[in-house]
């Protein structure tokens, strides 16, 4: 029997890297699996490139389209076994250059976006069932000059895993929280990274993390899929993949 037979499963943010490597673990695992896409071209492409997954355009900033989300799903599969929180953004610059609309996209979509997307989700969760929030080691002491809003907003998400985790454990659903390292997936190019500047911030990864390489996003996943079908003891916690770099 797979680890998620007959489960529903939301993953926000969910066409590329991470997202869509869980995706296709929990899809193989029996889950029936949702994705979110920021955009219509990522949610084509997504469609093309995870076959049997069910792809939805939403904006993970906007409170509205939040309930939206979940009231979709709801009315079509009638519950969320497992929450995959995962959208998120990156930007960054130092301080001296950082405005109000730098600073409000990233706490929109990282933050208030998820947790409005918990809230509209979260009635629809059946008791023992698992949410799950992507961090970062950024937001841990981890992070990278330029990176003071980001790492802000994965604080955030780090403290909410923890304060939910016991507003829920009533129900038994267990809120736990990954905190990847640094991971090579699309997202460095959509922050805009050159190619030169991809390879520099991967190679700077080998010399940082004790386990000398960049994560993949497949690596991750295994984590997601743990915490989502295996960790029944589990709560409140939060999970490094990160190759040592915060552990060790």
């Amino acid at each position: 029997m797979a680890k998620l037979d007959g489960k529903i499963a939301l993953i926000s943010g969910g066409t590329s890297g991470i997202g869509a490597a869980t995706a296709k673990l929990y899809q193989a695992e029996g889950a029936t699996v949702i994705v979110t896409g920021s955009s219509q071209a990522s949610a084509d492409k997504a469609r093309a490139e995870l076959p049997g997954i069910e792809v939805i355009v939403s904006d993970a900033g906007d409170i509205a389209a939040t309930k939206a989300l979940a009231d979709q799903v709801i009315a079509k599969h009638g519950r969320i076994d497992v929450l995959f929180v995962n959208a998120g953004i990156a930007k960054f610059l130092p301080i001296d250059q950082v405005d109000e609309a730098h600073f409000d996209s990233q706490f929109d979509v990282n933050v208030k976006g998820a947790y409005f997307l918990i809230k509209h989700a979260v009635p629809a969760i059946p008791d023992g069932g698992a949410i799950i929030l992507t961090a970062s080691v950024a937001g841990a002491g981890g992070g990278l000059g330029g990176g003071s809003v980001y790492g802000a907003t994965k604080a955030a998400l780090r403290s909410m895993g923890r304060t939910l985790a016991r507003e829920f454990a009533g129900r038994n659903i267990r809120v736990n929280t990954i905190s990847p390292g640094p991971i090579d997936t699309p997202i460095l190019d959509k922050n805009g990274f050159t190619p030169a500047q991809k390879t520099a911030f991967l190679d700077g990864a080998k010399v940082r993390i004790p386990l000398g390489r960049p994560g993949a996003s497949e690596e991750v996943a295994a984590a997601a899929l743990y915490l989502a079908a295996d960790a029944t003891y589990t709560t409140g916690a939060e999970l490094f993949v990160d190759g040592g770099l915060i552990d060790l």
